[in-house]
């Protein structure tokens, strides 16, 4: 199958009202002023190379005296916020080791390095232009993935935490061969619930290097997870295969994988798993997701065009009219959880009749 085109650079969409009401309700306001613009106004920059001695397209920047005394102090009560509870007493503790600025892609983050000089240990968290499609699908991540995510928003900046793991592109390229065949038929597996959980809830552009793979140690194995780390494709293409991992050139070798190690009854049962799973997670933060949603529906989020493309991209893989009788991107959204929890429920009706 031909893969998904994407001819269009997605803009950056505001922040409403509403939805800054909900980020307060739900404490990802940040308290700290400081704004994507401020670190914009560096004075000299110098390349990054990885180990490899390779360009990374990052470059570390600097900033005059007087600026970077202010900018230090509010990047370290930032990560205060993220990972305590704003405690300004452990930032005589921390250093910022470096300020780096990604010279490529859409959202042109700064990656900020914390490092608590008592111990040596470090994390990282980005700063970044607030774009409502990639606040709609961290909020999305944080409530229905496995694993949690904070981040908070200033006015027109976001900051977003580190997400731990190995890219995707680095870890297929060098890293997949090595695996034992056991634990390449748990990634497989890992994929066709990451490509399922991605399709659901309308998470674009999943390549490669949009995800980051996570590797487990249990007592007699290691068990992957594939963590989405790219959040800006919410909800905004109008092609039903932007949404889809598997239709992706970059991601070949991982359906190759699903191909090779897995039965299509056991594909089919591990996607059941994973609708199972998501109907459950929606349901337990059903007040969540309905004002979340609620927000989404009545906002801007992709031209009117991809919203009527989707919609019955979706109504004719689904047969459902609600996907039909949308007229937004958070109409569709609604569309796909009410879908899912309606075939969860009737699922659970015939296992009680058995």
């Amino acid at each position: 199958m031909s893969e998904p085109v994407m001819l269009f650079k997605k803009p950056s969409y505001p922040v409403n009202k509403s939805l800054l009401e909900y980020l307060k309700r739900f404490d990802r306001i940040s308290e700290v002023s400081i704004f994507y613009e401020d670190l914009l106004r560096f004075s000299g920059s110098v390349s990054v190379y990885d180990k490899s001695d390779q360009d990374t397209l990052w470059v570390r920047v600097y900033y005059n005296e007087y600026e970077r005394e202010e900018i230090d102090l509010n990047l370290k009560k930032i990560y205060s916020l993220l990972h305590s509870d704003g405690n300004l007493g452990i930032i005589k503790f921390l250093n910022v080791d470096s300020i780096d600025y990604c010279t490529f892609g859409n959202s042109k983050p700064f990656r900020i390095k914390i490092r608590n000089i008592l111990n040596d240990n470090y994390t990282h968290f980005y700063v970044k232009k607030a774009d409502a499609s990639r606040i709609y699908g961290l909020e999305l991540e944080h409530i229905l993935s496995p694993d949690k995510i904070n981040f908070l928003v200033y006015e027109d900046t976001l900051i977003e935490e580190h997400i731990l793991g190995i890219a995707g592109d680095f870890f297929i390229k060098n890293l997949l061969n090595k695996c034992t065949e056991t634990e390449k038929a748990q990634i497989a597996k890992e994929f066709v619930k990451f490509n399922e959980r991605c399709m659901i809830r309308l998470l674009g552009d999943m390549r490669s290097y949009n995800y980051v793979i996570v590797p487990i140690h249990d007592f007699d194995q290691v068990v992957y997870r594939i963590r989405a780390i790219d959040f800006d494709q919410q909800c905004y293409e109008g092609n039903f295969k932007v949404y889809r991992p598997q239709f992706f050139k970059e991601n070949y070798p991982m359906v190759k994988l699903v191909k090779d190690k897995l039965q299509d009854s056991s594909i089919q049962q591990y996607k059941d798993e994973e609708r199972a799973v998501l109907a459950k997670r929606i349901l337990s933060a059903e007040n969540r997701i309905k004002k979340l949603l609620k927000i989404m529906g009545q906002d801007f989020l992709a031209p009117d065009a991809h919203v009527q493309r989707l919609k019955m991209e979706l109504y004719e893989y689904t047969n459902d009219l609600n996907f039909k009788k949308s007229k937004s991107m958070g109409n569709i959204m609604i569309a796909a959880f009410d879908f899912i929890i309606r075939n969860y429920k009737n699922i659970n009706l015939l296992k009680l009749k058995v």
